[in-house]
């Protein structure tokens, strides 16, 4: 009997924390790019919770960029495009692997479309590539040009300067109308039209992993909001999935997500998860957050990269 139970419980972790048939480093640093409100780390705690030292572990060079919290696609693409400047001649590599969570994947399909002979690959993780049913709605409640917007825009922008502050410092331009802006489905499909390396032909689809800018594209993403009963923002992501009329991870939904080679778009993760958020509360029966971004390492490094 006690053997029995041995052998369902090492047979169960498997399931949970499926084993690494090797583990590589890649070729290019990899930088990873914080979506809206986010940070490197602030006050000792990761916004890729635990990830960075992961993919350290496993022999990578892992940068965590600061950009503006909140700003447009393209101030925030800017700003990252400085920071790749400043990791490669740092590091002396010829490229970066970007990966970027929520509002980091336009970010970091800036970098690629601006200045693709500094980018290897681009991940985008939860990716608002279609823009968000949840940003539609919060544009379209706030009247334009009404006291309620400048507020929330006064507010917002505050918070911003006080997250830059508690997570290093610095001076960071803060605009929340140009963010919702940029996160609307609007504004996402506006920026895909300048911007359209990795983007699918048709919303839904898929498309191949190398883009004609030379540069390849990935991109997974969760379609749960509520994946563990000790995670206080499993409430509010479950709230904020009420706007949306298809699949989602509580902020963005799984067709808008799809960038390049689609890897999964409906893990059992919501939006927070996807980074291992809040402090590694997610889903005891899905792959663990850590796994993939591992996982995703060795698929860079044998392509090359």
């Amino acid at each position: 009997m006690k053997t029995w139970l041995t052998v369902t419980a090492l047979l169960f972790l498997c399931l949970l924390y499926p084993a690494q048939s090797h583990a590589a480093s890649t070729k290019y640093p990899v930088v990873l790019v914080h979506g809206f409100m986010g940070f490197d780390d602030a006050l000792g705690i990761d916004y890729f919770y635990g990830i960075p030292r992961a993919l350290r572990n496993q022999g990578s060079q892992v940068f965590v960029a600061r950009v503006s919290p909140i700003n447009s696609s393209e101030v925030r693409g800017e700003q990252l495009r400085l920071y790749v400047q400043s990791v490669l001649a740092y590091t002396g590599a010829q490229k970066v692997n970007l990966i970027g969570h929520s509002h980091g994947g336009p970010t970091a399909r800036y970098v690629a479309s601006v200045s693709p002979e500094m980018v290897a690959s681009v991940t985008s993780v939860g990716g608002v590539n279609w823009g968000s049913s949840f940003a539609d709605f919060l544009r379209g409640a706030i009247p334009v040009n009404s006291w309620v917007e400048w507020s929330v825009n006064v507010a917002f922008n505050t918070l911003s300067q006080i997250v830059t502050g508690v997570s290093g410092g610095g001076s960071f331009p803060a605009d929340t109308l140009a963010s919702t802006e940029s996160l609307t489905t609007q504004g996402s499909i506006r920026f895909n039209q300048r911007y359209p390396e990795g983007v699918p032909s048709s919303y839904c689809g898929y498309g191949s992993a190398r883009a004609s800018n030379g540069v390849n594209y990935y991109s997974w993403s969760g379609t749960s909001q509520s994946t563990n009963f000790w995670d206080a923002s499993d409430a509010a992501l479950s709230v904020t999935s009420w706007v949306f009329n298809e699949a989602n991870d509580g902020l963005v939904s799984r067709c808008s997500s799809h960038l390049g080679q689609v890897i999964r778009d409906n893990y059992n993760m919501n939006h927070l998860d996807e980074v291992n958020q809040m402090f590694g509360l997610v889903s005891w029966f899905e792959t663990n957050p850590k796994t993939l971004y591992k996982a995703h390492i060795n698929r860079l490094a044998s392509s090359g990269f």
